[in-house]
């Protein structure tokens, strides 16, 4: 019997916790079964208690304190230390029936999921090949505001890439905090971020020029020219070396044509559900369920009643 779930993944900021909690409040509203794991071993503050904590088994804190790591390294140490107690998520999943969705929220620290191998060793136990046969995607948020700066936007997005290329699981990448850029950026223009146009650079580029003066942008300093100041940051963040990189990320990024994004506002209920809905057929949820008639869900409702008196 299958399990499924999604792990919920992306930078520090980007939403993740506050994206679970919806998503579980969607779950209730909707009457579906849902199982929340936090592991995130700094994470201190939930809408929702979680179901199982990691800090249960190892905390940052104590890692920091004990073993004289940072917040890096110490939270490197606390997911090797889980993939070699794995019974800790045994124990916890196996009971579990394939009628829950299994929330999994992780920390922010984007080498986790670009090139260390220990959240492919985590998903690989947890998936169908492994002890526990669920079915994982990976939700991977992305803050909407990062459109704003096209270069940070497609760093954004070839992190998304790396995560997808490593964990070689099902991925549905979001662009949270949509309420944040009503406004900022006309609709028909953010459209082209969904799926990510490399043209996009090319065209922050010409508005800047047509703003400051073609001089300012292809004259000496910016230009690399060894009369400007490498090492001012207007310099080192607007030269030509800066933009080739920018345009070789983009490059990348359309080469692989792999990533596309949805949108989501977690204040609206009906962005929460689309996003599910993308969840749930990426890890076939709904074809496993069996059909239930009508008297099913009016004897569900009968037994919580009952349960409630007791």
């Amino acid at each position: 019997m299958s399990k499924f779930g999604t792990l919920v993944m992306g930078p520090a900021g980007a939403g993740k916790t506050t994206f679970c909690s919806a998503l579980i409040q969607h779950l209730r509203n909707n009457k579906r079964a849902c199982y929340y794991i936090n592991l995130d071993p700094a994470a201190e503050e939930f809408a929702y208690e979680p179901d199982l904590d990691i800090k249960d088994l190892i905390s940052l804190d104590d890692v920091m304190e004990e073993m004289g790591l940072g917040p890096n390294g110490g939270l490197i140490y606390c997911f090797e230390f889980l993939v070699e107690n794995l019974d800790f998520l045994t124990e916890a999943l196996d009971p579990l029936t394939d009628e829950y969705m299994i929330i999994i929220d992780m920390p922010g620290q984007i080498e986790l999921y670009t090139h260390i191998p220990v959240i492919p060793r985590l998903t690989s136990f947890l998936g169908q090949s492994g002890a526990l046969n669920i079915r994982l995607c990976a939700t991977y948020l992305l803050e909407s505001t990062f459109v704003v700066d096209r270069a940070k936007f497609f760093a954004g997005t070839l992190s998304a890439m790396s995560a997808m290329l490593l964990l070689e699981i099902p991925h549905v990448n979001v662009l949270s905090k949509m309420d944040l850029v009503k406004g900022q950026v006309p609709k028909r223009e953010f459209k082209r971020f969904i799926d990510p146009d490399a043209s996009l650079l090319d065209e922050q580029d010409g508005r800047r020029a047509a703003e400051h003066g073609a001089s300012d942008v292809v004259g000496p300093t910016l230009a690399g020219d060894e009369d400007g100041d490498p090492t001012s940051k207007e310099n080192f963040m607007g030269g030509g070396g800066f933009k080739k990189l920018n345009r070789a990320v983009a490059g990348l990024i359309d080469e692989f044509s792999m990533v596309s994004f949805l949108q989501l506002d977690v204040q609206d209920e009906d962005s929460v559900g689309a996003i599910l809905s993308y969840i749930d057929d990426a890890i076939q949820f709904h074809e496993a369920q069996e059909p239930r008639e009508p008297m099913d869900e009016v004897m569900d409702d009968n037994m919580g009643d009952r349960d409630d008196d007791e």
